[in-house]
């Protein structure tokens, strides 16, 4: 066997997914991996569905004018894909998000960028109010194929405790 599944019955195995409360140590930094070259049409389509109608992102002779000279990701869909590379890692057993705070942008993204993201554990809580919960608060960071950082955030879950929920059925 190896980790990262389980035996349901004998000869037969699940896959699992995800920490549950107990997992998370604060101080770890849990890369996820793949990374995701983000192309053209991913923004274009990403600012169609958000009705983000800045020029700057699909219009590419008014991008030629701007500072960069090109188009830029939409900012939002760069957070949206680092959140969702480090599901099946950090949320896959979330009951819920709580909140997503400090989201900086640091460094454009540009279509044909690869972006690469890793959750730092900064605080961990048993909630008061849910026993069979915790809440835990992660830093992620979002990088490019240079290893610039281009985006983080602080990110806080409502985690379900090993035995509990409807992922350990």
């Amino acid at each position: 066997m190896r980790d990262g599944v389980m035996e349901v019955s004998p000869g037969r195995f699940r896959e699992t997914f995800g920490r549950s409360y107990e997992d998370f140590v604060v101080g770890h930094i849990y890369e996820h991996r793949p990374g995701r070259t983000i192309t053209d049409t991913d923004n274009v389509w990403f600012t169609l569905l958000t009705m983000n109608t800045h020029p700057a992102h699909f219009d590419y002779e008014f991008a030629k004018k701007t500072e960069f000279g090109k188009p830029l990701i939409c900012s939002p869909l760069t957070v949206a894909l680092m959140v969702g590379m480090s599901v099946s890692d950090l949320s896959q057993k979330a009951v819920a998000n709580l909140g997503w705070d400090n989201i900086k942008m640091t460094k454009p993204m540009f279509p044909g960028d690869t972006l690469y993201a890793e959750s730092e554990v900064i605080e961990k809580r048993e909630s008061s109010s849910r026993p069979e919960q915790g809440i835990v608060t992660v830093k992620t960071i979002g990088k490019n194929q240079h290893g610039e950082v281009v985006c983080t955030f602080n990110r806080t879950m409502l985690i379900w405790k090993r035995g509990f929920g409807p992922v350990d059925d």
